[in-house]
């Protein structure tokens, strides 16, 4: 369990105000909609700075050796564990176990609605918080975690590192970002498309602009 937590322990900055009115209820996609009595509880942790280049959220990228989720950029987060004290606990412990986050430094913000991966069949809580006191961060478990990074929102939020991306067979599979050396797509991408949307961040981009998944991408994702 995550000690000493509280909510709003002190003020966010004014760019986060939107974002806290509108998240906790952002509309859940049809596909995403928890079945009644399935899956198993996780949450992860949206988390906001400001960093050298601005306004930034946490993102980390997974180990091309695991055998689910192999290289996808993620947010931090895992099972809810039963002295986790609920999700909030579990995004909590998770994001200082996997990227070194001092819970202590964090406060939190609000939770926005349950998501169900049914590939995974795992029904996820996303837990926003602001890092009013960022600590050292770097992969937690090197053979889980590949990169930690502090992304800018006006990176992800530029249209020209946006995208639709696709299986090559044709089938249409959402959003993507580029962010760095990240390919950002499926389940993250398709949350920090809300959470953009939700802040009042968003700028109009090409949902034309259609990509195959890079093979290596697929290559990675075949495993699991």
């Amino acid at each position: 369990m995550v000690k000493g937590v509280t909510e709003t322990a002190s003020t966010p900055p004014a760019w986060l105000d939107r974002f806290r009115a509108e998240a906790p209820r952002l509309p859940v996609p049809p596909a995403l909609v928890p079945p009644d009595g399935v899956g198993r509880a996780a949450a992860v942790l949206l988390l906001f700075g400001e960093g050298p280049d601005g306004p930034d959220i946490l993102l980390t990228e997974r180990a091309v050796t695991l055998n689910k989720h192999a290289g996808q950029p993620a947010f931090p987060g895992g099972r809810i564990d039963p002295g986790d004290d609920g999700p909030v606990g579990a995004a909590l412990r998770e994001a200082w176990e996997e990227t070194g986050v001092e819970p202590a430094g964090v406060d939190v913000l609000c939770t926005l609605p349950e998501l169900y991966l049914p590939h995974s069949e795992h029904r996820v809580t996303p837990v926003a918080g602001w890092w009013r006191e960022p600590s050292e961060i770097a992969p937690g478990h090197p053979g889980e975690v590949a990169t930690v990074a502090r992304v800018p929102i006006g990176e992800l939020a530029d249209p020209a590192n946006r995208l639709t991306v696709r299986h090559p067979s044709g089938l249409r599979m959402g959003p993507a970002f580029r962010a760095g050396s990240m390919l950002i797509w499926g389940f993250t991408a398709g949350l920090l498309t809300q959470v953009l949307a939700a802040g009042g961040w968003e700028r109009p981009w090409d949902a034309g602009h259609v990509e195959d998944l890079p093979e290596e991408v697929l290559d990675l994702a075949a495993r699991g």
